[in-house]
């Protein structure tokens, strides 16, 4: 997708406070893909259980289907700047909005694991078309004073979204009585889990019809007159004949960067791209993915019952909203760098006490009462030390350190680098989980430990820099 408009010039006046809560429902409109894009990657952490002993799969079977879901991801992600670019942004958001509630149907009542899985994936591209598209259509509505703060939407709509599929989950299995096979209405509890997500789907597809589109598309489609009411409506009293003319040019001087822009470097890539996809994947071999898509499996494995696991899921995705809001404070604050080795040392400090505790593991038998408190307080621990840290660290970082000629090609290539990652450890913690518990903790660890000397080293330091000034 092309870069988002510059800011208006000094002269523009603020957006005045009936503008700004116009311009916070359409915001909230659209960070509602970030809601479904939370909900539908981490309510299968839900279903898993179910969905095993009902198809009868292994470990890694069980994680091939609940991981499948991120390759549609990439492949989502990569079409939705260049369609979203042709037909629009609000099109994209009703075709992401279409696919969500088809897979929830299609989740909900499949006919094997194989036939579950191609409907995950069609989840996924949805999920993929959200990430990008959310986040562009924001920045390219909101106002220049508040354009900071509303893209926060975005992060905050992701976490909100996982912690609401744990409280649904949790709450459709006490409707079955604690089984994550009983019935509710003729359909088994992991059912529902799955099949629910079409509701805010829905929602998603019919507020796509009440914001507007974004006035930089419209602007590149020659369709100003549409254009000023959209600036109008969003920036208040301003020249809207020299904001029109900005963005235009804005639009016409952009540089649609390609993979070839990212070659020259002594291995192949730039540097910098290097040290973009070394920020994505150091950011998912820690394993987060694993509490939100495994943290029912994994509590269930040493020796919690499913009501309670689904307790502690709930909590920990609290935990992990309260991470979040600390990041945004501190962003800007204290800087990039610090605040991921702050991440970094919690994590690696966090993930070795869990190894620990899960080391007294015997069989199915559960955990020793102090290893077990212990193991919950790591896992939280953990995800309170990612999410005020790389959770979004990495994604301000991405959208900072690349050079303006390179950044769109760049960006594409670490998000794809990222996704993979996430497949990669989603697909492998069943198998490695049965083999040793508490060595996958320790890989986990390793892996938080070395993201220390990479950021001392490699990773630049880009608060308070402008992106023009990124070399």
């Amino acid at each position: 997708m092309t870069s988002t408009a510059q800011a208006a010039q000094s002269g523009a006046k603020a957006t005045h406070p009936e503008h700004l809560g116009h311009v916070v429902f359409i915001t909230a409109a659209a960070a509602l893909g970030g809601f479904l894009f939370g909900y539908d990657s981490s309510v299968i952490n839900g279903a898993n259980g179910g969905i095993q002993d009902r198809f009868d799969l292994s470990s890694g079977a069980t994680g091939t289907v609940a991981a499948c879901a991120l390759l549609g991801s990439a492949v989502g992600a990569a079409v939705a700047g260049r369609i979203a670019d042709r037909i629009g942004r609000i099109r994209v958001m009703q075709i992401a909005a279409v696919l969500f509630a088809v897979s929830a149907v299609g989740s909900g009542l499949p006919f094997s694991a194989w036939d579950l899985a191609a409907w995950r994936v069609l989840g996924g591209i949805a999920i993929g078309m959200a990430s990008v598209i959310g986040p562009a259509y924001i920045a390219e509505v909101a106002p220049p004073a508040y354009r900071g703060r509303l893209a926060s939407f975005q992060q905050a709509a992701i976490v909100i979204g996982i912690a609401v599929s744990q409280l649904v989950n949790w709450a459709i299995l006490n409707m079955a009585d604690g089984d994550e096979r009983g019935t509710v209405a003729g359909l088994e509890s992991w059912q529902w889990m799955l099949g629910v997500m079409i509701v805010p789907a829905l929602v998603y597809g019919l507020l796509s019809f009440a914001i507007p589109e974004s006035p930089r598309f419209l602007i590149s489609v020659g369709r100003v007159d549409e254009a000023k009411k959209v600036l109008a409506d969003v920036e208040g009293d301003i020249d809207l004949d020299a904001r029109v003319a900005e963005i235009d040019n804005a639009v016409r001087g952009d540089h649609k960067s390609t993979f070839r822009d990212l070659l020259g470097g002594r291995f192949g890539l730039l540097p910098i791209v290097w040290i973009g996809i070394g920020l994505s994947v150091f950011q998912q071999l820690v394993g987060i993915n694993v509490i939100f898509y495994y943290s029912n499996l994994l509590w269930q494995s040493v020796g919690v019952d499913p009501s309670s696991s689904f307790f502690y899921s709930f909590e920990t995705s609290i935990i992990n909203i309260i991470g979040t809001v600390i990041a945004m404070i501190f962003v800007d604050r204290i800087g990039r760098k610090p605040l991921a080795l702050i991440g970094s040392v919690g994590m690696g400090v966090s993930l070795a006490v869990a190894a620990w505790a899960f080391s007294y593991q015997s069989g199915n038998d559960p955990l020793p009462t102090l290893q077990g408190a212990t193991a919950l307080i790591a896992a939280n621990a953990f995800v309170l030390f990612f999410a005020l840290s790389w959770g979004v660290v990495v994604w301000v970082m991405l959208g900072e350190v690349f050079p303006n000629k390179i950044r769109a090609a760049a960006l594409g290539v670490a998000a794809s680098a990222q996704w993979i990652a996430n497949w990669v450890i989603t697909i492998t913690f069943p198998d490695l989980a049965e083999w040793n518990l508490s060595l996958t903790y320790v890989m986990y660890a390793v892996f938080a430990f070395l993201s220390i000397p990479f950021i001392l080293k490699f990773v630049p330091e880009t608060k308070g820099k402008k992106l023009e000034d990124m070399g």
